[in-house]
């Protein structure tokens, strides 16, 4: 049972990865600094958002509209953490 919530622990640090790459490259693209008509480039942006907006979508419809700052990756990052902390301080040691 340790080794699936030591499974779950790494994919959940993976997914904050995930959301770091995607709020960079969101920025990258808002300030054209990377140009989306390069392949690669937008098959990445497409991947992140893909696996991101899931679980952004709904933070960003309860938030209010704070004009230009999107929040919800930074508040999805506090979920993820506070599940990670449940995980490693009141799951983790219960189990044999």
């Amino acid at each position: 049972m340790r080794a699936v919530l030591d499974i779950v622990l790494m994919v959940l640090d993976l997914y904050v990865w995930l959301l770091i790459a995607s709020a960079i490259l969101s920025w990258l693209i808002a300030f054209n600094v990377v140009n989306t008509r390069n392949q690669f480039v937008a098959a990445v942006a497409e991947f992140l958002y893909r696996i991101t907006e899931p679980l952004l979508a709904p933070i960003r419809s309860f938030m209010p509209n704070l004009g230009g700052l999107d929040i919800s990756p930074i508040i999805l990052i506090l979920i993820i953490m506070f599940i990670q902390r449940v995980i490693i301080y009141y799951i983790y040691p219960a189990v044999f």
